[in-house]
Formats: C-alpha cells, sequence, structure tokens
C-alpha cells in the first residue's frame, strides 16, 4: 500500500492506496510542533481505525510546503514502515515541463495538482486550489506547467475582516440563500461566498484569454465543496485531486526507489 500526504500551511490530507483505489484519508492541522513520536502515535490510530496495520505500507509519497515538519515526517516513515519517503522536490520526475522563471520556486503542491489534472483531463488545464491561499495552475495541452496566481484564501479573506473590522463578528462561513443579505451575518457570508466565487470566475476568464483556449478548469482545497459549485467557470470539482496527483508520482519514480 501507499501513503501520500499533502502538507498544506493549514491542513493536513493523507491518503492510503491500495494500487490504484484509495481506500482511505484524512485531515488533519498542521503544525511544527509535533514530535516524531506524536506523528506516529496519530497516524497509528488513524490506521487502527479502518482496521490497517502498518506494515502494509510499503511506499509513501509527500507533498509539503512546510519544511520544519519534514524531518519529522521522514523519521516517522522510517520508524513505521522501515521506508524512506519520496518527497516531490526537484529532480523527481513528474511528466509536467516547467515553463516559469525560477522553476524551483514552485510549491510542491501545485505541481502534484498539475500532475493529477493533466492526467484525468489532458489539457489546456486549470486547477483551482481553494484552500489556505486560492492558488490557480495553468497547464498547456503539452503538459507545460505555464505559471498561475495566487490570491487570499477565504479563510484569510475572513480572519482579516474579522481582526480589521471591531464590530464585525466571527461567522461560520456558508453559503446564503441571496447575494443581497438582510443582516450582518448574511453580508459577511455572502462577500465570503459569493464574492470568491465572482474572483474564481473573473481570474478564469482572464487566463482564458491570455491562453487564447477554453481550458478545462478543476477545483480542489478544503473550500472546493463550498465555492465551486457558485463558479460558472468551474467544470468539475475534486477535493483529492492533490492525493490523487502525489499517487501518480510515486508511480512515475517507483522503479528509481528499488
Amino acid at each position: 500500500m501507499l501513503l501520500v500526504m499533502d502538507v498544506g500551511n493549514s491542513h493536513t490530507k493523507l491518503g492510503l492506496y491500495d494500487g490504484e483505489s484509495l481506500i482511505a484519508h484524512w485531515r488533519l492541522a498542521t503544525t511544527s510542533a509535533r514530535t516524531t513520536d506524536e506523528l506516529r502515535i496519530m497516524l497509528t490510530s488513524l490506521l487502527s481505525q479502518d482496521d490497517i496495520s502498518p506494515r502494509s505500507i510499503t511506499g509513501c509519497c509527500i507533498a509539503s510546503v512546510v519544511p520544519p515538519v519534514n524531518p519529522m515526517i521522514e523519521a516517522m516513515c522510517n520508524v513505521m514502515f522501515g521506508v524512506a519517503p519520496l518527497f516531490v522536490v526537484p529532480g523527481v520526475r513528474t511528466g509536467i515541463t516547467i515553463k516559469v522563471e525560477n522553476p524551483k520556486e514552485v510549491g510542491a503542491d501545485r505541481i502534484v495538482n498539475s500532475v493529477a489534472a493533466s492526467e484525468a483531463f489532458g489539457g489546456p488545464v486549470v486547477v483551482v486550489d481553494l484552500g489556505t491561499a486560492t492558488k490557480f495552475e495553468v497547464i498547456s495541452e503539452h503538459a507545460e506547467y505555464l505559471g498561475g496566481v495566487i490570491a487570499p484564501g477565504v479563510q484569510i479573506s475572513a480572519d482579516a475582516l474579522f481582526d480589521r473590522c471591531a464590530k464585525l463578528a466571527r461567522v461560520e462561513i456558508i453559503t446564503p440563500d441571496h447575494v443581497i443579505g438582510k443582516d450582518t451575518v448574511s453580508h459577511i457570508r455572502a462577500g465570503l461566498t459569493y464574492g470568491n466565487a465572482g474572483m474564481v470566475d473573473g481570474l478564469v476568464a482572464r487566463i482564458a484569454h491570455e491562453m487564447r483556449a477554453t481550458p478545462t478548469v478543476v477545483a480542489t482545497g478544503g473550500f472546493a465543496p463550498l465555492i465551486g459549485p457558485l463558479c460558472s467557470r468551474i467544470n468539475h470539482v475534486d477535493p483529492l485531486l492533490t492525493l490523487k496527483g502525489l499517487r501518480a508520482v510515486f508511480s512515475k519514480n517507483e522503479k528509481s526507489l528499488v
């Protein structure tokens, strides 16, 4: 079995593959304060809930944008499974050509998303990753990563609003029935949901214009199920896209790991 991990700034998403089948997945808060032992205990508990033995895991593939946690994760994989994890870093085979000024600046999660989207939908394709930040990955029909966009994410926007406006209360981020709110809570919710959807649609339109193409657009990330259905330009919503990309990257490098 293959364990994949997407270590983001706010959350760490884990998936367990048996061949091509994703048989379990989990989400944890990301923190650099956890020790290797704490990680091992947490993962042991998650595996036991699904009746999975750590001994059945023979490979690990990790995309991380939080470098301080990487040594603990690597040590945990070595201790629990007896394998060295494959980190998605420059030099790892992905099948994607990075066509930006400094390829090393592109986050591992963005590369993995590009791999998954390119394999699933061909190209041109745009990935909208609605996580801590809202990120756009632009991939050509030739599996080239052409660049992208980074904007404040839904939660960052909410936190900034509440921190800077003394009279606004923190609210649950859900989609209101109407764009025109009738009270302060619905005003905030409309701005965060429909407002972010409008930004996504607007940026996708500009990206398509620059590409002179009509790309397939796929949304992923924690807020994808919330914002994706509100967007007219999003064709697919797949919160597990990153995990699928990690499996694909591992399969491209598996022979070289033996």
